[in-house]
């Protein structure tokens, strides 16, 4: 991980300086579109999405026209990351998400953890009226608290399960799993949100490992106690959050699903891709607004509608 917050001069807010790569079919990188958007930074750094299909190259551009970044100009993301280290610039492997500078064409970080939290703070300048505080100072102990669990047994501990290459190492990522998300859904019983009445971090770094619960983790890693949709609050509160523009409106399941099922083939190796489940569940009532708060806070306001689709409309190669 390259790590180099906005706040050490590395790459100071400058509106047009520099364009976020990410995969919409990656959680550590969907956070990052969610901020972007929610902070109305559209206009300030541009968004270059990613085929969720890899080759041995790792993350490519052959979304758009001639498989090239149109602003960076590269085919790969792994340019960027050699225009910064031509020796040792991918020793680590090319991940997402990662913010480029335009000018130089190097990789600035992919310290996915802090491009979120300074997209939030760094950037108010730059922000759109209404925007959310999303990592309040009077908050951020228990945010980070909550994230904290949330990162090691949840966003992390899917993947735990999943790779598992023992019997034990799998049940012990399991139990904490399971631990985890039965603690959560107690926790989100008689409060909208995890910490405070608004949105803030600690949610949207949850809600992009519920978004690809049902859909990848339950049956793809293993993750299978029982489904997201059958827990009570947890799901609720996840349905919430995507109907809450900023955070339905970036996830891509199509993207999701065949860069799970068909990238990793050491667990499925036919590469076959399921067609379910039925994405229309997530629009379904969930009455979350009963228990108070404001998504954005007493004196925020939604982002506008989006445009049109977040990602290049070329093919995906089957």
């Amino acid at each position: 991980m390259v790590a180099s917050p906005s706040g050490s001069g590395e790459w100071p807010a400058e509106p047009g300086r520099y364009r976020l790569v990410a995969s919409l079919a990656c959680p550590w990188a969907h956070r990052s579109i969610i901020v972007r958007r929610l902070m109305g930074l559209e206009d300030a750094i541009s968004l270059g999405i990613v085929d969720p299909l890899q080759d041995d190259r790792s993350w490519r551009f052959s979304l758009d026209d001639g498989g090239v970044d149109p602003v960076l100009g590269y085919h790969y993301l792994e340019e960027a990351y050699l225009a910064r280290d031509p020796v040792d610039g991918i020793e680590n492997g090319v991940s997402v998400p990662a913010i480029v500078d335009v000018p130089s064409g190097r990789l600035v970080t992919n310290d996915f953890p802090n491009i979120t939290i300074d997209l939030g703070r760094e950037w108010s300048a730059y922000q759109r009226a209404g925007a959310p505080t999303l990592y309040p100072d009077e908050l951020r102990d228990e945010i980070d608290e909550v994230a904290d669990g949330v990162f090691h047994d949840v966003n992390n501990g899917v993947y735990k399960a999943g790779f598992a290459t023992s019997q034990a190492r799998y049940e012990e990522a399991y139990t904490a799993l399971f631990a985890r998300l039965d603690a959560l859904d107690e926790r989100l019983q008689d409060r909208r949100y995890l910490v405070g009445d608004h949105i803030t971090e600690a949610d949207i770094r949850l809600f992009t490992t519920l978004a690809r619960f049902d859909a990848v983790y339950h049956g793809h890693f293993k993750a299978n106690r029982q489904k997201l949709a059958e827990f009570d609050a947890l799901w609720a509160y996840a349905r919430d959050l995507y109907q809450t523009p900023g955070f339905g409106d970036t996830v891509d399941f199509d993207h999701i699903k065949r860069h799970y099922y068909m990238v990793q083939t050491t667990i499925n190796p036919t590469q076959v891709v399921p067609l379910g489940p039925d994405p229309s569940a997530w629009l379904t009532r969930h009455h979350r607004e009963e228990l108070g708060g404001s998504p954005f806070g007493p004196d925020g306001t939604p982002p506008a509608p989006l445009p049109g689709p977040l990602r290049p409309l070329g093919p995906i190669d089957m």
